[in-house]
């Protein structure tokens, strides 16, 4: 079955004036692929990868566009107008995406952009958008989650103590503002490493992978900072935690695991004020 709202590869079944229709194989539901989306090398019998929606008289549509998210996934949106049904966002193809007022956590402004979840509207069968995220994000472990495991972030918000994150288009998490060694901005994307797993369920990530690959990666960061320096650097374990933050771009915590790492390797030795290069 042709599935609306997502990339699929499907094969140029027939030709006529306003395009190509395709189908999948062994299927006969046909889609069109318009003309404007035509290339010269495409031929009848080709396997091509198209997104398939709804166009502006709610047929459904190939194009070969590649839109800013699929269906059930969530992406950081611009509102380009908004009249008396809805906001409209780009979302990388030729039609606009509606999120209806209904659909709104507050109201969106023209120029704005928002983190927005797009979904099949099972009554008008469309796809539409909501910056109401709750409901579609699951907000506990279900079991598949490991500790160290790499996901992917999106910055979908900011409390006093962390940074709210979409993790794997799929679980909300967060990452701790005295845990990070950057500033997130809502709607920026980057790589997370899963904590272990709160007795709640609730799901905490690191932006430094977790364990010993950590200390590993952060060791070679240390070493070359001590490198450029000459062999010594002002810093130890009693040093200011936001000082250390600023300067190797991690916690107090880690570093102090860090340079327990190295002394052991009897890479440095550790001084009360300093740490030097052996």
């Amino acid at each position: 079955m042709i599935a609306l709202g997502k990339t699929q590869q499907l094969k140029i079944h027939r030709e006529m004036p306003q395009g190509f229709y395709l189908i999948e194989e062994g299927g006969d539901e046909e889609v069109l692929l318009p003309q404007r989306f035509i290339s010269d090398d495409m031929e009848i019998g080709d396997l091509i990868d198209v997104f398939v929606y709804c166009d502006s008289n709610d047929r459904d549509m190939a194009s070969t566009e590649i839109p800013l998210l699929e269906v059930d996934e969530f992406a950081y949106l611009k509102v380009t107008n908004v009249n008396e049904i809805g906001a409209f966002c780009n979302w990388g193809t030729s039609k606009e995406l509606l999120i209806p007022f209904r659909n709104q956590s507050r109201p969106l402004k023209e120029g704005y952009y928002y983190i927005v979840h797009m979904f099949l509207d099972e009554v008008s069968d469309r796809l539409v958008g909501s910056t109401k995220l709750k409901n579609f994000l699951e907000h506990e472990s279900d079991g598949t989650l490991e500790m160290g495991q790499e996901v992917d972030l999106l910055v979908y918000g900011s409390i006093d103590i962390g940074y709210k994150v979409i993790i794997n288009n799929t679980f909300a998490g967060l990452v701790y503002k005295n845990e990070s060694h950057i500033n997130l901005q809502i709607g920026q994307r980057t790589k997370g490493y899963l904590k272990p797993i709160r007795e709640d369920g609730k799901i905490d990530v690191s932006l430094t992978p977790i364990g010993h690959k950590s200390i590993e990666g952060n060791e070679q960061v240390v070493m070359d900072k001590l490198v450029a320096a000459g062999g010594m650097l002002p810093f130890s374990d009693k040093s200011d935690p936001e000082k250390i933050r600023k300067y190797f771009g991690f916690s107090k915590k880690l570093f102090k695991k860090v340079i327990g790492g190295l002394y052991k390797k009897k890479l440095i030795k550790i001084e009360k004020e300093s740490i030097h290069k052996i």
